[in-house]
């Protein structure tokens, strides 16, 4: 049982991650704990919403709609040879709710989550003694407000050119290739809709070929409902197409082939999708068996499952789960 002190502690902090959250911050984490009760339950689903958002959304204003953005410093620390701060930039300060004064002469190790602590300790020590040293290594930071963020820090050993004193530079970066992934795959799609079209008129002569169909608004509408259904819903059990189109209001016809055009993919490719990728959060960010994740996902039997799960992501749900 929680006490009435910490479960005020971790309301307060799922409030600041929900504040955090409504002002475009996904990069926060909130550390879980040993209980497993509804508390933690909204812990898991706050850390899993946020990092599905992050795959997807730029923030913190960095966002440019004419240029893709690949890399984002968002932390700078130089730390002298005892591993003290001795400068920090803005940005390190705001993610990390602190005054400059409050990181500038604290001991690295101090803003970070005590696993990570461990994990620094170790690489600190095998850079003691080198003048030259550059690796990269995984660290969760403590805010003030203790909240996570999990992050690829980059390590680099420098010598100061006139006092010849060995310094080391901390940098975070922020990796995000989703906008130039969107124009990659729209370039393909082009490249490839050209090539068809220009290959289907060498093949079948004019007359010969059947007009596009037309979709009105009213059918997108209801495409779209089929695809807001399943994209919520992907655990759920759905009839067949037949059905499920006049469910919607329309016919098996049209939804496959709009479905196809508005999405590019079929209606089962996606609701597999949905599922794996439902399944995937949970065996990250869960402790549920596979047998319970597979039947929350919408599977019926773990072997289909499994065997789903290896075939889109290259390794099993137990491998995901060990690493």
């Amino acid at each position: 049982m929680r006490t009435l002190e910490d479960i005020e502690q971790r309301m307060h902090v799922i409030n600041k991650m929900l504040l955090e959250m409504a002002s475009g911050n996904f990069f926060y984490r909130i550390e879980r704990s040993k209980k497993n009760d509804n508390i933690e339950a909204l812990v898991v689903t706050l850390n899993m919403l946020a990092e599905e958002m992050q795959d997807t959304i730029l923030h913190q204003g960095y966002a440019n709609r004419d240029t893709a953005i690949l890399d984002i410093v968002q932390m700078s620390f130089i730390l002298d040879q005892r591993g003290t701060v001795q400068m920090a930039n803005s940005e390190a300060c705001t993610i990390l709710s602190m005054l400059m004064e409050d990181v500038v002469g604290k001991l690295f190790e101090s803003f970070l989550v005590a696993e990570s602590v461990t994990k620094w300790k170790k690489i600190w020590k095998q850079s003691e003694y080198k003048t030259i040293f550059d690796t990269s290594i995984g660290l969760s930071f403590r805010t003030k407000a203790d909240l996570v963020i999990p992050k690829i820090v980059y390590l680099t050993k420098f010598s100061e050119s006139t006092t010849k004193d060995i310094k080391t530079l901390i940098t975070v970066i922020h990796h995000s290739n989703y906008q130039s992934k969107l124009h990659s795959d729209l370039i393909t799609k082009v490249k490839q809709a050209k090539h068809k079209r220009e290959t289907y008129s060498e093949v079948y002569p004019l007359v010969l070929r059947k007009p596009k169909m037309r979709l009105s608004f009213e059918d997108i509408r209801k495409i779209r409902k089929a695809h807001d259904l399943i994209m919520n819903n992907p655990e759920h059990y759905f009839p067949p197409l037949k059905k499920f189109a006049l469910q919607l209001g329309t016919n098996e016809f049209k939804l496959k082939y709009g479905f196809k055009e508005l999405y590019g993919t079929t209606v089962h490719h996606f609701l597999m999708q949905e599922r794996l990728r439902k399944a995937q959060m949970m065996i990250q960010y869960s402790d549920r068996s596979f047998n319970t994740i597979a039947q929350m996902s919408g599977f019926k039997t773990m072997s289909h499952f499994s065997r789903s799960f290896k075939n889109k992501y290259g390794f099993s749900p137990s491998e995901l789960r060990k690493n």
